[in-house]
């Protein structure tokens, strides 16, 4: 029996997973919007670790608003139709840490602020989820007036503004080390 004088020490938290396969993931949950929607555009990057390294078991979840800016407010985020966008999607990576999204270009929520894809990231060795922002390349003066962008160093914006290629838009996520992308603070225990 311990010492009831002595201080009670919490138990450590253990981190998230590796296991996302096995029930997060829904089949059809990286197509926001068909890929013969008249707008569909492919959201695509890479999870790294802090040396750079692939990483193969996370999960990536995403949120946004649609082509007008407006945020969903259909009942069930991961329904599929091509009448009603829901603005969710969650798909975990392949073996080489790669991601794709098919969805559409969002709109700008709120006048004068760039319109963005809200991103969560869960993986192995993270005690809580990340949260970050992705900007699309479309307004380079609508990216530059935004407030949020212009509250992030500016040596650390380009973390989050997506490149633009033949298929859409790469988003590389980088967990630590060089560029890493930055996350964005939320609520946690007291």
């Amino acid at each position: 029996m311990s010492d009831p004088t002595t201080p009670l020490v919490a138990t450590p938290g253990q981190t998230i997973g590796p296991f996302f396969g096995y029930a997060l993931p829904v089949a059809g949950g990286e197509l926001l919007v068909p890929a013969s929607h008249p707008g569909a555009v492919r959201l695509r990057g890479t999870v790294y670790d802090g040396h750079g390294d692939p990483v193969p078991d996370a999960l990536l979840e995403i949120w946004q608003a649609d082509a007008e800016g407006r945020a969903s407010t259909a009942e069930g985020s991961l329904r599929r139709d091509p009448f009603e966008f829901t603005g969710f999607g969650r798909t975990p990576v392949d073996p080489a840490g790669r991601y794709t999204f098919t969805t559409v270009v969002p709109g700008a929520t709120t006048p004068g602020r760039a319109p963005f894809v809200a991103m969560t990231v869960f993986a192995r060795g993270l005690l809580d989820r990340l949260l970050t922002r992705v900007y699309l390349p479309l307004d380079e003066d609508a990216l530059a007036a935004d407030p949020f962008l212009a509250g992030v160093p500016e040596d650390r914006r380009h973390t989050l503004v997506a490149t633009r290629d033949e298929h859409g838009f790469v988003f590389d996520v980088r967990l630590q080390g060089e560029d890493e992308t930055v996350f964005l603070g939320h609520g946690s225990p007291a």
